[in-house]
Formats: structure tokens, sequence, C-alpha cells
């Protein structure tokens, strides 16, 4: 729910106070502006963006009537005719509420006052509708010395709420608060001069023109920013064709296809290694000699004559094996006792050779000693 507030410069309250100081009973009348939203969005690091809503009234003017009851009666019924009498150079539309002056009084609307202002609310069909209380009081006896306290009202589901009223240029305010306050009624004179100027600084939209510059600036650079992001969506788009072309062409260099030469290498090979012996797995001999292959699963659709004579060659080939490795053991004994034998040979002449050469140097001792 919009938060509400009230605003009003400081020469409206001047004025309301200075009508009342002036006149000896209580005063009434209508109070001319205008209500808006607002939306203020706060943005920050800690947290995710804060939106808040703000009511604002703005009090521009205010029109006071020459009596009380002037335009509602004792009931509280609201004439819209003196409503309009009263506003003889201003709109209806301009009317936000209304205002009343109580002296020595509390700060609290009385039962009239609300039943006006729900009447008031329906009559113009305006919703949004303020009424403000002034109520000034004397602080000595001598009258030097008033004080005058002013709040504002406003109905929610005939629930009427105290809405805080804030002065432009009192108080404690932010810089741009005096940029918040909407302009005053217009007056003739205001509305002359802009006439008779008003075509040199503003063109017929009511903006000026330089904003009307700066908008078509804007405009372009739009435009361009725009054309810019069209070519780089394009670029994308290209750059996304040229890689899916790359991984498309990578592909079979990673995975290069077997050619049709090598399979048929590779079962020309398997061909002549199957039926070639040379190729194939032999159990040598002692003397390298290819031992013949034993047929153990031989066919015995020939009878038994045939399975004799494998058998028979099966013992002749045994025998033959056994005689061969019987040779090989023999010249391995033979070759090994020879080694043996020239070893000692070698070992016996090393030893005589070692003997002589010390006799030599011990004659050639004596020798030398004898002839000194």
């Amino acid at each position: 729910m919009a938060e509400p507030t009230v605003r009003m410069s400081g020469i409206v309250l001047a004025s309301l106070m200075f009508q009342h100081v002036n006149s000896d009973s209580d005063v009434e009348g209508l109070i001319l502006g205008e209500s808006k939203f607002e939306e203020q969005v706060t943005i920050s690091d800690s947290q995710a963006d804060h939106i808040h809503i703000e009511e604002i009234y703005n009090i521009q003017k205010h029109v006071a009537c020459h009596k009380l009851n002037t335009f509602y009666n004792s009931v509280g019924d609201v004439n819209v005719e003196a409503v309009k009498r009263l506003l003889p150079d201003n709109k209806q539309e301009s009317v936000i509420g209304w205002y009343r002056q109580r002296r020595n009084t509390d700060q609290l609307m009385s039962f009239r006052e609300k039943i006006v202002h729900e009447n008031l609310k329906t009559s113009l069909s305006n919703p949004h509708m303020i009424f403000v209380l002034l109520t000034p009081s004397k602080l000595t006896s001598p009258g030097s010395t008033h004080r005058m306290e002013y709040a504002a009202f406003i109905s929610r589901s005939r629930k009427f709420i105290n809405v805080p009223v804030l002065v432009n240029n009192l108080g404690l305010l932010e810089q741009l608060s005096y940029w918040k306050v909407s302009a005053p009624c217009s007056a003739a004179g205001y509305n002359l001069t802009m006439k008779k100027h008003g075509s040199k600084f503003f063109s017929s939209n009511g903006l000026l023109r330089e904003v009307n510059e700066v908008n078509k600036m804007n405009e372009s650079l739009q435009a361009e920013l725009q054309k810019a992001c069209r070519d780089v969506e394009e670029s994308e788009r290209v750059v996304e064709t040229l890689q899916a072309d790359v991984s498309a062409l990578r592909k079979p260099v990673e995975d290069p296809p077997e050619q049709k030469n090598n399979l048929l290498l590779h079962e020309a090979v398997r061909a002549l290694f199957s039926c070639s012996p040379l190729f194939h797995t032999q159990t040598l001999t002692l003397e390298a000699f290819p031992v013949p292959a034993v047929c153990c699963g031989a066919e015995r659709d020939d009878g038994d004559d045939d399975s004799t004579s494998d058998a028979l060659k099966t013992q002749e080939t045994l025998s033959l094996l056994n005689q061969n490795r019987t040779n090989c053991r023999k010249r391995l004994k033979e070759t090994t006792e020879g080694r043996e034998r020239k070893r000692r040979k070698n070992h016996t002449l090393a030893t005589r050779h070692k003997q002589k050469k010390k006799l030599r140097i011990v004659i050639k001792w004596r020798r030398f000693s004898s002839a000194k």
C-alpha cells in the first residue's frame, strides 16, 4: 500500500495562518493542487531492488469561504453548485480537499467534518481527498504569543488516518525535495507571459527545444545501436556455422577410415600364412632341422594298414630324435673336457713364465750387488 504524504510550500502555510489570525471566527475553504503517485526504486548490493510507492498531495492554493457552512448544510450534504461558485477561475478537478481552522481545540476531526468529507469525495468523484485542520491557541494571557498546530487527514474505508505534512522550506529537507514540488496553479499573468515568450524556448508538444534535440539524438543512437546488435548477431551465427564445419572436418582426421589396400593386404597375408607351412610355428631339433609333424588324429578310413604304418613311422622318428640327442650330449661333453685341458695348460705356462721372470730379477740383483 502507498504511503500518503502532504506537501505544501511555506507561502501557502503562512497565507492560511494570516487569514485565520485576521478573522474573528473559525474559517474554512477548499484546497487546490494535485495528487499523484511516485515510484521510488532503491538499488543496493546487499539486497534486491526495493520498490517504494508514495502517494503525494501537493497543496498549491486555497480558496476561503466568506462564512461557515457555505458549500454544505447542517446535516453535512454537499452542494456542488456552491462548490462551483467558489471556483470561478479554477477547474473542479484541481480540488484535492478542504480545510478548517478552529481555535483552542484538539487536533481531532468532529463527526460533522467526517460526514462532510465523505460527501465531498462522492460529490466531486475524487476518492483522493484530504482534510487539513489548523488549531491555533494562545500561549500567553495577553495574546502576544500564539501557537499554530496543523495536521492532515485522509479516509481509507471510512477510517481517518493522520498524514504527515512536509513544508518545503521548513526543517531539514534534502536538496532534491524542491525539485519534487509541483508548479502552482496558473494565473492570468503567467499564461500571457508563457504565450508571449514560450515559442522561443518550448516546442509545440510543451517540451524544451533542447529536450527535443536530445531526444532526436537519443533515437539516432538507439537506431545505430540496434543496427550494431544485428551485425553482431549475424557474425555470431557465421562463427557458429564455421565452428560446426571445423568440427565436422576434424572427425575424419582424428578417426581415419581404413584404406581398402590395407584390407586387401591383410587378407592376402592371412591366406599366405594359412596355406604356406614355412610361416607356421615348427619344432626344431638340436641340429636345427624341423621335426616332422606327428598326426595323432589320423584318419581311420584306410584301415588297419595305414594305422600300423603311421605307428612305425612315429617310432622311427622318435628313435632318430633320441639318437640325435645322445650325439649332441656327447659332443657337448667332449667340448667341455677340451676346454678344461686347454685352460690348465695355459695356467701352467703362465706360472712358468712368472717363475722365469723372478729368476731373471734375482740374477740381475746379485750381479749388481757384487759389482759394488
